[in-house]
């Protein structure tokens, strides 16, 4: 059998749907498993000996010059390889227009896709020809992508022990480890503190009095700080300063690069954002801290992950602008985070 998964982004829903593949090789030995992705994305699932074939497509690209030669060019390319494979299935678990369309685009017969509640746009439906509704205990992100898949093989996921993985190259791994020997003896913690929306952030002083308080509890550790951009880099070298020595600001690296870091850092604090899920994905602890989003349907889950969520009752409200936002920064404390790093060490 051979299947086509359509899941183009974002970066942390990718890394969310990873278990799909675990699921689909368990329940149908043999089974080569294709997989759809934005070009930014890449990275996550390049190498996946899971994947049998990564079909890349640039779809920002195509719609900034959507009649141009190279689009149609492109777009053609992609179509012929999509056909050329003859899926069995295909599983749209994007669900909006783009993954649509490139249901259409592979000719295939049987494309499974989510039903109207579930969908982020209804139009989607138009290009699938099966619709799997979600059940009441599918609230988290990942268990949604499962029942979709799981529902054509008969076989409930909720039975079977699933893993991810993101593959990183020797290379990539060394160079984490050449890092890591130039840090003292302890526990390495790493603080990614950027994020997408700013109702997802914390507040700066909360990283600085939580970094000192890690210090204090576990001597001889280090704290690694990330960032993404410019002016993330500028906050994190100001907290790092305000921790003082054991902190330390990382240079940019490239996503398999980072993620190889992350697979050998002790534990990962953030918000809800692609550096925490990747962590959780390749088995490191992480506590991760939800204002604006809801850390029961998108946090990382198991003994070794802890989510804090705010505790407004405005929490959870999915809004990326509020007159709230420092109130709700400051509702997660930091005794909050430190006893949540201490419950994922323990786990």
């Amino acid at each position: 059998m051979r299947v086509l998964v359509v899941k183009m982004s974002a970066l942390g829903d990718i890394i969310h749907a990873l278990p799909v593949l675990d699921y689909l090789h368990q329940v149908m030995p043999g089974i080569e498993v294709d997989w759809v992705v934005e070009e930014p994305f890449r990275d996550v699932l390049e190498g996946n000996p899971l994947i049998s074939r990564l079909h890349v497509v640039r779809t920002k690209v195509w719609r900034k010059k959507p009649f141009s030669v190279s689009t149609r060019r492109e777009i053609c390319t992609v179509r012929d390889t999509l056909q050329e494979r003859d899926f069995d299935l295909v599983f749209d678990i994007q669900g909006n227009l783009k993954s649509g369309l490139v249901d259409w685009l592979t000719g295939a017969e049987n494309r499974v896709g989510f039903t109207k509640e579930t969908l982020q746009e209804s139009i989607n439906q138009l290009f699938t020809t099966r619709q799997i509704p979600v059940r009441p205990q599918d609230y988290h992100i990942t268990d949604q992508y499962l029942r979709l898949v799981s529902v054509c093989f008969g076989k409930d996921f909720s039975k079977f022990s699933l893993s991810s993985d993101i593959y990183t190259s020797p290379e990539d791994d060394e160079t984490a480890r050449t890092l890591l020997a130039t840090l003292a003896d302890g526990l390495v913690f790493l603080f990614h503190y950027g994020t997408t929306w700013q109702t997802k952030f914390w507040f700066e002083e909360g990283w600085v009095h939580l970094g000192k308080t890690l210090l204090e509890t576990y001597p001889d550790s280090t704290i690694l700080l990330s960032w993404g951009n410019e002016a993330e880099r500028a906050v994190v070298t100001e907290i790092a300063t305000g921790i003082g020595t054991g902190a330390r600001v990382l240079d940019r690296y490239p996503l398999k690069g980072f993620t190889a870091l992350l697979k050998k850092v002790d534990l990962v604090v953030g918000g809800d954002t692609g550096p925490t899920h990747i962590a959780a994905a390749v088995g490191t602890p992480t506590v991760s801290l939800y204002r604006a989003s809801d850390g029961r349907r998108s946090g990382p889950r198991g003994a070794i992950h802890v989510i804090v969520q705010s505790p407004l009752s405005c929490t959870s409200c999915f809004r990326t602008e509020c007159d709230k936002d420092d109130a709700c920064r400051r509702s997660i404390t930091v005794e909050a985070m430190a006893r949540a790093v201490e419950k994922a060490l323990a786990g």
